[in-house]
């Protein structure tokens, strides 16, 4: 019984493959997702095929493949006569570049990315190292666990700053100089002022007020 399966697949037919003819044209125009290709008398609509990720513009001239009287299929753009013309490498649906055991760089004179919805960027590690730098956005949250600032000018300007924190330490080798139109300081337990010259300049009137007052 093997043997006589065995003998009827060796003389079954086997199925042709499809042909395909393949040709050089040039676009014409563009209607709906599809391209007007102009190939010597020859001229047909064909369809951008998946691996051709440059979207093909008017003028340029294209590889083709025809797999169907009325199915073409361009294939790759091979020459666009504006050198200066922008490129467009368009692809539908959600879309992964996976690089395995190498690395991935991205090189140009200005370098833009954009998204409509969410950008997202997970990284064990980042660096961002610029000569000028702007951030704009309506609202700006940074969580860390430590966050460290090292600049020789710092400059702010708020309509208003809150700030909490369990303990505040700060030291100024200069001046530190507090410009406000009401100043009000205020402590739970102790108030303590320190130093080797203290000055209280009230230009119309200096008030102390306690259950004890020392001096000396």
């Amino acid at each position: 019984m093997s043997s006589l399966t065995s003998t009827a697949s060796r003389t079954a037919p086997r199925a042709a493959a499809l042909a395909a003819e393949y040709c050089v044209g040039v676009v014409g125009a563009t209607e709906k997702g599809r391209l007007q290709i102009h190939s010597g008398g020859v001229q047909a609509w064909a369809r951008r095929a998946l691996s051709c990720l440059l979207e093909p513009r008017a003028g340029d001239t294209v590889a083709c493949m025809r797999v169907a009287p009325d199915e073409w299929w361009v294939t790759a753009v091979l020459q666009r006569e504006d050198d200066h013309a922008p490129h467009l490498l368009s692809l539908r649906g959600d879309t992964t570049l996976q690089i395995e055991h190498g690395r991935l760089a991205v090189r140009a004179p200005d370098l833009s990315l954009r998204a409509d919805d969410a950008l997202e960027l997970a990284a064990s590690q980042a660096r961002l190292a610029v000569e000028t730098g702007e951030v704009m956005g309506r609202q700006l949250r940074v969580s860390a666990g430590v966050l460290k600032l090292v600049g020789s000018v710092l400059s702010s300007v708020m309509d208003r700053v809150q700030h909490f924190s369990h303990h505040y330490l700060r030291r100024t080798e200069g001046l530190d100089r507090v410009h406000a139109t009401h100043l009000d300081c205020e402590a739970e337990q102790l108030l303590r002022l320190s130093g080797e010259h203290a000055l209280v300049n009230g230009e119309k009137l200096v008030k102390a007020r306690g259950g004890q007052i020392h001096f000396g």
